[in-house]
């Protein structure tokens, strides 16, 4: 918090700092008598007739009565991570995409609407790296019937808490009704740690180009077999993993320094035994002989038994990303 010389908080923010990274103290609540504070950390979003919206690095909004503001100051980007793999945002973003290709996309100014007949989120959703060309509500006028033509609902996926990410773009979409419908966690790690973990089962981990039905059994979001071959075995080199009886599966795409893991699937009767672990070490294996160096995966933030297991594994989160869906 700022602090005059004569030792008193002080508001050093104004409107025209919406866009920018932002501390603040509020005044929460009187109590005997006495105030309590709050601090939060943020983009500041919008300054609208006394309110102001915060944008947290998970992607939750907070709204602060000016009135209440007691402290305020610009803050500088969160500090890179000092250790594991440097990344920024857009190189990820990129990253991701091409391990989730969609059947068809349509560039919209820098922005690019993806679908795949539903198959998963991320490539039935607009990628919004950078400008779309024309003014916001006309972009997403383009983007709403774009997905009504193929029967898809309209999403568009927005990142939070990193250099460059999209906290402005996920507040206007607020403004105008859509709403976050799914967040997830972008993790970042070093590959060779994960290898070396002992994990005994990691012997019988069949690796494959192709998925088999008892891996697309044991995946479970598949309605349309033929459809999800086609969409999974899509990326710059793609691997699947199976344990015997699908009693666990995985997904990893190499694409340079990057292998993206996904899909990792244990039998519910065979959970905490290391399974998931296995598959994930005999992937990295196969993606260090590839030339890989860096891991990533995204990580739905209300699955706590696999942040737990991508915590014991080294991976820290990179930023957050979420999925706005059109209001209906």
């Amino acid at each position: 918090m700022e602090i005059t010389a004569g030792g008193l908080l002080e508001v050093r923010i104004t409107p025209a700092d919406v866009g920018k990274r932002v501390s603040v103290r509020r005044v929460e609540a009187v109590v005997s008598g006495s105030p309590e504070f709050t601090d939060t950390v943020g983009v500041l979003t919008s300054w609208d007739q006394g309110v102001l919206l915060i944008t947290k690095k998970d992607g939750q909004s907070v709204r602060i009565s000016e009135s209440s503001l007691v402290a305020g100051k610009i803050v500088p980007p969160a500090p890179a991570r000092r250790r594991g793999p440097a990344a920024s945002f857009e190189e990820l973003s990129r990253v991701a995409a091409r391990a989730w290709q969609p059947l068809e996309s349509e560039p919209l100014g820098g922005w690019t609407l993806r679908a795949a007949a539903g198959f998963t989120r991320r490539a039935n959703s607009v990628l919004p790296l950078g400008d779309p060309g024309i003014p916001l509500d006309d972009a997403l006028a383009r983007v709403t019937s774009w997905y009504a033509e193929r029967s898809l609902p309209a999403y568009v996926q927005v990142a939070t808490g990193a250099a460059g990410t999209q906290e402005m773009l996920g507040a206007e979409l607020e403004r105008r009704g859509w709403v976050n419908e799914v967040s997830a966690e972008v993790r970042i790690g070093a590959l060779a740690p994960v290898a070396d973990v002992d994990a005994p089962a990691a012997g019988d981990v069949r690796l494959t180009r192709v998925p088999d039905e008892e891996w697309l059994g044991r995946y479970g979001k598949v309605s349309d077999p033929d459809l999800a071959r086609r969409m999974l075995v899509e990326g710059p080199s793609v691997w699947f993993a199976a344990l015997p009886g699908g009693r666990a599966i995985g997904r990893c795409v190499v694409d340079g320094r990057w292998a993206g893991f996904a899909a990792v699937t244990v039998d519910p009767a065979h959970r905490r035994e290391g399974l998931a672990t296995a598959v994930m070490a005999a992937l990295a294996r196969r993606a260090l002989e590839e030339g890989a160096s860096a891991a990533w995966l995204q990580v739905e933030t209300d699955n706590p038994g696999a942040l737990a297991l991508y915590d014991g594994l080294g991976f820290a989160t990179h930023h957050t990303y979420h999925h706005y869906r059109a209001a209906s």
